[in-house]
């Protein structure tokens, strides 16, 4: 019959061109030039900080893998260009657990309404992302870079160094080509073939195969009208477990290693150093973080439940010399808060912790802003 012909016939041209837009699509696979397209920034305001959440019913918030749709929304993306721009690089203390906006690093530092000496307003934009690895700061700082930075400050912790840490980051697993191109453009020690990373197959990179990808660069946006009408970007809990401040008698291991020598070849310091390499002449403050030094039971050989006594007093040996060999500019803040300013967390800080980390930051920003060039 004809009409069954006809059917026949359109089916078939339906398949085929199914076939070919996912072959096409797997072959130019534009998800990083999608994430570029925002309704942020435009349509409605840049978010505070980067995106992420696991309940985005409540937060208006989601984690993805798209680096380039992360800082289209974010407002760093349509920064003015007649202000001193100070990035904010780190874990999820510096992008805020449990904090709003107006509590984080950058909120405590804009609200100083800081002045450089030839007249320009400081602006520190939240460039923090939860999660603990020297390679995903590197990963973020790298694409950074392309909004023009005037000073960037760097906080960092121990658990960001190990080795084995690096690739753990579900930011930086996903974004394989990326890492990549770090190894191959920093002479990193990390292994581009490491199991640890995502490539995704042939059939992943497809439209159907990325289709949740695909839906989360649109779940992203349809967030923004949300977002930007309550300032709600996570989950504030009336209670949750407060920070362990008491610990075993025998627990002395850290990251699988024993006391007394921490290994500083399984340390990345050669992902610190890409980063000021990445950062070339524009100035970085690197931090060692405030941390929650407890005073519970068996603090005598753990400071908290990240790290044992000698592990972090190693590690702190460690980066003093090599920041030193290096002759950058550094803060040891790890003792500056008291244990009341701690959450949930043993780096997690409350809304005056983060007040008193954004003092003690400013006063040497201010110094640099002021500084003359070269």
């Amino acid at each position: 019959m004809p009409e069954a012909k006809f059917l026949r016939n359109v089916i078939l041209k339906a398949a085929l061109l199914l076939v070919v837009l996912n072959v096409l699509f797997a072959a130019v696979y534009p998800l990083p030039w999608l994430g570029r397209i925002s309704a942020y920034n435009t349509l409605f305001p840049g978010r505070e900080r980067f995106p992420f959440g696991e309940d985005p019913q409540q937060s208006y918030n989601l984690s993805l893998y798209n680096l380039e749709a992360m800082f289209a929304s974010h407002v760093v993306s349509a920064a003015p260009s007649d202000e001193y721009r100070l990035f904010l690089l780190g874990d999820s203390s510096v992008w805020g657990t449990l904090l709003e906006p107006q509590d984080t690093l950058a909120g405590q530092i804009n609200a100083a309404h800081l002045m450089t000496c030839d007249g320009r307003p400081v602006h520190a934009y939240n460039l923090g992302y939860p999660t603990l690895s020297l390679t995903k700061d590197l990963m973020i700082l790298d694409e950074a870079m392309r909004y023009k930075p005037d000073a960037i400050v760097w906080l960092t912790t121990l658990e960001s160094f190990p080795l084995a840490r690096q690739l753990t980051s579900p930011i930086v697993a996903n974004q394989p080509q990326r890492v990549a191109g770090l190894v191959s453009a920093y002479g990193l020690e990390l292994g581009a073939g490491d199991p640890a990373l995502h490539w995704p197959s042939w059939w992943e990179r497809t439209l159907a195969g990325s289709r949740r990808s695909l839906a989360d660069l649109v779940r992203l946006q349809l967030y923004a009208p949300l977002w930007s009408a309550t300032g709600i970007d996570q989950v504030y809990p009336q209670n949750y477990p407060p920070v362990q401040r008491d610990f075993e008698a025998d627990d002395l291991a850290y990251n699988g290693w024993q006391p007394p020598d921490l290994p500083m070849d399984q340390l990345a310091f050669d992902v610190l150093d890409a980063g000021f390499r990445a950062a070339g002449e524009t100035p970085i403050l690197l931090v060692n973080e405030p941390m929650l030094v407890s005073s519970g039971q068996n603090s005598d050989i753990r400071y908290n439940f990240f790290y044992p006594r000698w592990a972090y007093d190693q590690y702190r040996q460690l980066l003093r010399r090599h920041v030193r060999e290096q002759g950058w500019q550094y803060q040891d803040l790890w003792q500056l808060l008291p244990e009341s300013e701690f959450t949930n967390s043993a780096i997690h800080l409350t809304p005056h912790g983060s007040a008193r980390l954004a003092q003690r930051i400013m006063e040497t920003i201010v110094e640099q802003a002021c500084r003359p060039a070269g």
